[in-house]
């Protein structure tokens, strides 16, 4: 019985420490309001993936708009390596001057759009 109260009590400790931190965005290095707040599979599930991140919905919402399942799995399943992307460089200059709840639909790259 009381090895269950202490498991508890640990899970809300921790639960009060993560939530007093704010969460960072690592693509675009903002501070993510809780409204915002998406998890991204560094590798997709379809491909097998589990670990997850917190990213701005924006951020997460343009790498899947610029880069197929397929490529996110094999080359991009890091914030190095989808901050080293062109494209999203000159996402995240053009986002790193808007507020940190800000968000815009985002259309998809002509290049992975179905024809």
């Amino acid at each position: 019985m009381l090895g269950r109260v202490r498991r508890k009590q640990r899970a809300l400790e921790a639960q009060a420490v993560a939530t007093a931190l704010p969460l960072i965005c690592p693509i675009c290095e903002r501070e993510i309001p809780a409204a915002e707040k998406d998890a991204h599979h560094l590798v997709p599930k379809s491909k097998g993936g589990r670990a997850t991140e917190y990213l701005h919905r924006i951020c997460h919402r343009q790498i899947h708009a610029l880069f197929t399942e397929t490529e996110l799995a094999r080359a991009l399943n890091t914030a190095e390596a989808l901050r080293a992307q062109p494209q999203m460089q000159r996402f995240i200059a053009w986002v790193r001057t808007k507020p940190p709840g800000f968000y815009e639909r985002v259309s998809r790259s002509e290049r992975i759009r179905p024809r």
